[in-house]
């Protein structure tokens, strides 16, 4: 599966859970890590943690090797490493306090209403 495609996986599931802020990072030039990242919040760890799941099986039953979930357990900073794509699953407390988005600032962002519509 090509990154991009990974990347509207990623995107939808994370949607179809509801979550908040989807922001969607094109890596690519920016850092040798993964072609995109996605970054997105729940309001509790409970969302926190179906987001992931959902995420997780989608990829599974497209038949995507997870190369890494960490932060399930606590579902406060999730982390999926599909390869190429990297989907980080915050709380919403925990989301400014690490503000990915800045600190990644260079990379620019992709429009995620083109995403969902496509």
């Amino acid at each position: 599966m090509e990154p991009k495609e990974k990347l509207d996986l990623a995107v939808r599931a994370a949607d179809d859970k509801n979550a908040h802020q989807i922001t969607t990072l094109d890596m690519r030039g920016v850092s040798l890590v993964a072609d995109y990242f996605v970054i997105c919040h729940g309001n509790s760890e409970t969302q926190v943690e179906a987001i992931a799941r959902e995420v997780k099986d989608r990829a599974s039953l497209a038949g995507l090797d997870l190369k890494r979930l960490e932060g399930i357990e606590h579902s406060r900073w999730v982390l999926i490493d599909l390869n190429d794509v990297i989907v980080h699953v915050f709380h919403k407390d925990d989301r400014n306090y690490y503000n990915l988005e800045k600190l990644w600032g260079d990379a620019p962002t992709l429009d995620v209403e083109e995403i969902l519509q496509a």
